[in-house]
């Protein structure tokens, strides 16, 4: 009766927090430690320390070049996991409601309101995770824009000063790219989606 019982109840979802890495698999975490600060090294695994990333690249914030930093994203388990997770369905939803044009908007009014100012409240917090109903925080963590921690060893934005309106829109670009991959049949004008139980 118990086993039965065992095998009916669904399985917990995988624990992956900022920090997770399986370099096995070659997914790893480049967020510094304080003892590798201290020994000033950066842009290698914390686990492993392979170093995998052309930072210097990454760093000139060169949309033309996205295809490059979206490659070297992929690298880490934290963000590979959001370019791979299933987006949830009110998340889809909003995306095909808003359409591309105005959802570049919002993304972009999202990036000012929670990384935008020199130091944001809650930093490290201010982005929910999967689940939220919301495709622009899949974006911000697959593009590494959810807080200003990830900004800065990603993009090379240092932390303590307000975002420009370049760092903005770049970082807009990159999470509309995230969104323009992660649900292809977005268009550029808003579709009508009916509601389902809870967009409602």
């Amino acid at each position: 009766m118990e086993k039965t019982e065992a095998r009916r109840r669904p399985l917990a979802p995988l624990r992956i927090t900022c920090t997770s890495t399986e370099c096995d698999k070659n997914l790893h975490c480049f967020r510094q430690t304080k003892r590798m600060k201290l020994a000033n090294q950066s842009g290698v695994c914390r686990a492993c320390g392979a170093q995998l990333v052309d930072w210097g690249r990454v760093h000139q914030r060169d949309i033309s070049d996205a295809a490059y930093t979206v490659s070297a994203l992929h690298y880490e388990k934290f963000r590979h996991y959001f370019w791979h997770v299933q987006i949830d369905q009110r998340a889809v939803n909003y995306a095909l409601r808003k359409g591309s044009w105005k959802l570049r908007e919002a993304v972009e009014a999202k990036i000012r309101k929670s990384i935008g100012a020199a130091s944001p409240v809650r930093d490290g917090y201010q982005t929910p995770r999967e689940g939220s109903g919301n495709p622009i925080h899949y974006g911000q963590h697959g593009t590494a824009s959810c807080c200003r921690v990830c900004v800065e060893y990603w993009h090379g934005i240092p932390r303590g000063r307000e975002l420009t309106d370049e760092e903005v829109s770049y970082l807009t670009d990159l999470a509309m790219r995230y969104i323009g991959e992660r649900i292809p049949d977005l268009a550029a004008e808003g579709q009508r989606i009916p509601p389902t139980r809870k967009d409602q």
